[in-house]
């Protein structure tokens, strides 16, 4: 072949692949990226203006417990409704792996390894689970400061928690306490679940500790350093025999109506500036390694840490809800 005809070919291939670049952007403005999301609607409302404005993209929201995400999605599996999920746990997503579509945004060599569990989803924030205290109905020095200590009937009634069949976070806990207490971690969390009062989000946890309808509450880090900064008498405990801090993820949905809006979003999730905003504006932690953690937060090496064991291990999410159930006594 001359490098006459070479050279035409390859140009040729170069206007392709730039014209259906062109296209994919152009089909991808035409229409909204349709996101499920589990974040609390204050996180959404703070973050969607910022992801239109930067990207002229349009989305539309929808806003579901994590555990109703992943039944829409396989609900839907046939026809796709969403391109992109937004914030449901790492467990949960590898449970739905073979409805998404594996995509690698740019700057991933940016991301702590520790939290890529999978090439399915993206890790998007570390979340890290806490015990929060009202400590004007219960001192912190006297406050119990591990999971064991959970379990004192003395608490019942005290301790608020969302349930693990609605909340990607509570199960997240429940996973926490059957890997620090292996073979006894079903007897040890119906101990604990005895002095539970369910909410029906882990966000209305510490709303429940700081309006004092309980004592203390377990929940995501940056749900209750959101109350503390806003001047609650609340106070965070890491507790020190196994403290999760676990990837949620945003993921790409197989066969969705506007693949490339999806990826444009996850481009822009992932991004450092707006991994920054997560951390400073919103208190979650980043996982990108450039990307300083929330102020008034310790260090995660500084935490007893446990490397949580997926949803799997214990049997896949149904036999663990069903388990649960048991243990809670329904």
């Amino acid at each position: 072949m001359s490098i006459r005809k070479r050279t035409f070919l390859a140009l040729s291939a170069a206007a392709l692949i730039a014209s259906t670049s062109m296209t994919s952007l152009v089909q991808a403005q035409d229409r909204a990226v349709v996101i499920y999301t589990a974040h609390k609607s204050s996180i959404v409302d703070t973050l969607l203006p910022v992801f239109e404005q930067e990207t002229g993209l349009k989305a539309e929201v929808v806003k579901l417990g994590s555990g109703d995400i992943a039944k829409r999605v396989q609900a839907e599996a046939g026809a796709p409704a969403a391109d992109v999920i937004w914030s449901i746990s790492g467990s949960q997503l590898t449970e739905l792996k073979d409805l998404l579509e594996p995509y690698t945004p740019p700057e991933f060599d940016q991301v702590d390894p520790q939290f890529i569990k999978d090439d399915a989803w993206t890790p998007y924030t570390a979340v890290v689970y806490v015990l929060a205290v009202n400590t004007d109905l219960q001192p912190l020095d006297t406050a119990p400061k591990t999971w064991a200590e959970l379990a004192d009937p003395k608490w019942a009634g005290q301790i608020a928690s969302a349930r693990a069949d609605g909340s990607g976070s509570a199960m997240q806990q429940l996973q926490t306490v059957l890997t620090v207490f292996g073979d006894e971690g079903w007897a040890k969390y119906a101990e604990i679940a005895k002095n539970f009062v369910f909410t029906d989000s882990s966000g209305a946890v510490p709303r429940f500790v700081a309006d004092g309808e309980t004592s203390m509450g377990l929940t995501l880090e940056d749900n209750a350093l959101e109350y503390v900064q806003g001047g609650a008498p609340i106070a965070i405990v890491h507790l020190t025999d196994g403290t999760a801090a676990t990837p949620d993820g945003v993921a790409l949905v197989k066969g969705g109506p506007n693949p490339e809006g999806g990826k444009a979003f996850i481009d822009w999730a992932m991004s450092k500036s707006t991994q920054e905003k997560l951390a400073m504006d919103i208190g979650r932690r980043s996982v990108r390694l450039d990307v300083e953690g929330p102020a008034g937060t310790p260090n995660l090496a500084d935490l007893t840490l446990v490397n949580v064991k997926p949803l799997s291990d214990f049997g896949g999410a149904e036999a663990v809800l069903a388990e649960w159930r048991t243990a809670i006594g329904e």
